[in-house]
């Protein structure tokens, strides 16, 4: 709470948790919170080498109010979120020797109502080999640019989910700049929390992916094996090829000896 500082103080916090949260009643003065996150295993643990980026991502509360929040690089402040933003995830990416921090500063009022600057965040190593998040700090062509054989062998691997499925519908969020991808689900291979969950056909999950709407997803038949990342409590898409293009791929790592993980294929 920002009724216990002095007008015009700078709170010193750091963050070493992989994902969490903060609220800050009345706020008063700065907060700055040093991004120092325990990093979990990721693909680049997996390739035996240390992360070459690490990734932050805000998402502000829709009461966001009282404050305004600036990434602090090497001592170079840049706004991520001003007073009352609207709750879109703004992401950033900084190399591990880099000093990076977050600058929670407190705007002027007139009275003192209650206000509350709150917002959620992650904090992780690569997301394979390019996030597919909805920031474009992390790179526009990136997130929409189809995966190469590579990536879509460690994607199986590493993925928070893997479903096989069949794309159902496509609707487009224009506010949140969001392409939601209803996907009914033929068989479940990962999944780290409940996305998807019975509700369509009988013994057919459905659930919802998300990906840029600059992407320009559209609805098309086939089977597809759906990878990707939770962000927020919400999926995102990072590597969708079809299933018979994925098994090809597969099948030919096997004969190499070159697939970094064992993956169930018919």
């Amino acid at each position: 709470s920002g009724l216990s500082q002095e007008a015009g103080s700078v709170e010193q916090l750091s963050l070493h948790c992989a994902e969490g949260s903060l609220e800050w009643l009345y706020p008063t003065g700065a907060l700055r919170l040093r991004l120092a996150p325990r990093l979990p295993p990721t693909s680049a643990a997996v390739k035996g080498r240390s992360p070459l980026h690490v990734t932050a991502c805000i998402k502000p509360t829709g009461t966001f109010r009282g404050a305004q929040l600036y990434l602090e690089r090497e001592g170079v402040l840049e706004l991520l979120l001003p007073e009352a933003p609207r709750p879109r995830a703004r992401c950033f990416s900084w190399l591990p020797q880099e000093k990076v921090a977050l600058f929670l500063q407190a705007t002027p009022h007139p009275d003192i109502s209650r206000r509350i600057a709150a917002f959620r965040y992650e904090l992780r190593g690569d997301w394979l080999a390019r996030p597919a998040l909805p920031a474009a700090s992390l790179g526009a062509e990136g997130a929409c640019r189809p995966c190469n054989d590579t990536e879509i062998l460690m994607a199986i691997c590493t993925s928070d989910f893997v479903i096989r499925g069949s794309i159902r519908s496509v609707s487009n969020d224009a506010e949140l700049q969001e392409s939601i991808i209803g996907v009914s689900a033929t068989r479940i291979h990962r999944q780290k929390f409940p996305l998807f969950q019975a509700g369509g056909r009988p013994g057919r999950p459905v659930g919802s992916i998300r990906t840029p709407l600059r992407c320009g997803v559209k609805p098309g038949p086939g089977t597809f094996l759906f990878t990707g990342w939770l962000h927020f409590g919400e999926a995102w898409l990072s590597c969708a090829p079809r299933y018979r293009d994925f098994q090809r791929i597969y099948e030919g790592a096997q004969r190499m000896r070159q697939n970094p993980c064992e993956f169930p294929v018919d």
